[in-house]
């Protein structure tokens, strides 16, 4: 296993000072954002550090140097958009960009690419099915003619008015995963496995592994705490931003040392990157940095 981070935390610096951050506080890889060029439509978006719109092969032998440099390897290239928006027009154009995301990862010398499978959030997962399997059958198919994997994080993305009621990922539970993986019988297709979304829903973090070991292709390390306070004030149907905070690595409800154990038992090998979306830390680069420090801190001993 591989420690890194996600490197849209760092959203000011370049791509060069990114690893720099890296190599001197000990990480050993970067998952690299990849979003288009502009303005975020959310928290945590819209971060580029490599720009794969228009990336030449000359540009990605020198992306690939700069890593060589720093002795820092790249885990994957990231972009989560809601590809099964309901919006014909924002859809299509996160495809295409997706597919770029694709195309460049082989030119950077990677075989992973993460996101999310997106979702209509007014529909239910049956009624979301039919269209997921028609537009993703044809994406995982480039990814395959490129020689590429699909890590889809679990998260519901079910926090806010705007992505009541069902949330903007389908992808959020070994029930749909199973039902995905048997549907669409892609063996590149996988999972970029998120422990804190698993307490957001009420379950058990850990179980799951073991069965879907041959899936995992990436993972991030964060972690969340439940504000039972709130909870029993508005309860779990008012939205989730109402009553649950993320957090790093060991400050939430993850039983790290169980969880490491049981990637170490099922053989494991991937990378492990640290997700930072705890604002406990401050919204400043300063303090954004010092979470990663400590992120590193809290897991750098099951790394041996």
């Amino acid at each position: 296993m591989k420690l890194g981070f996600v490197s849209n935390i760092l959203l000011e610096l370049s791509l060069s000072d990114v690893l720099s951050f890296a190599a001197h506080e000990g990480f050993a890889s970067v998952e690299i954002c990849c979003w288009p060029v502009g303005k975020a439509d959310r928290k945590y978006a819209g971060v580029t550090h490599l720009d794969v719109t228009t990336l030449t092969q000359a540009q990605a032998d020198d992306t690939r140097s700069l890593c060589q440099d720093h002795g820092v390897s790249m885990s994957a290239l990231g972009y989560y958009p809601n590809i099964l928006d309901p919006n014909p027009g924002v859809s299509k154009a996160a495809v295409a960009h997706f597919k770029k995301v694709i195309k460049a990862a082989p030119m950077v010398g990677l075989d992973t690419v993460t996101g999310f499978i997106g979702k209509d959030w007014t529909k239910t997962v049956d009624d979301n099915w039919p269209r997921f399997l028609k537009v993703w059958r044809p994406i995982l198919q480039y990814a395959a003619d490129h020689g590429v994997r699909i890590a889809i994080e679990n998260c519901p993305m079910l926090f806010t008015q705007d992505e009541w009621p069902g949330g903007k990922n389908l992808m959020t539970t070994p029930a749909i995963w199973r039902r995905a993986f048997h549907d669409l019988d892609m063996p590149n297709l996988g999972l970029n496995y998120d422990p804190s979304h698993f307490v957001l829903q009420g379950m058990d973090p850990i179980s799951p592994l073991a069965e879907f070991k041959d899936r995992l292709f990436h993972l991030h390390a964060k972690d969340m705490t439940i504000d039972h306070k709130a909870l029993n004030e508005v309860g779990r149907f008012d939205f989730t931003k109402n009553w649950h905070l993320p957090r790093i690595p060991g400050y939430g409800e993850v039983n790290w040392v169980a969880f490491m154990a049981e990637l170490t038992r099922i053989g494991y090998e991937g990378p492990v990157c640290i997700e930072v979306e705890d604002e406990t830390f401050g919204k400043h680069l300063d303090g954004r940095m010092k979470a990663l420090k400590v992120s590193r801190n809290v897991l750098a001993p099951y790394f041996g």
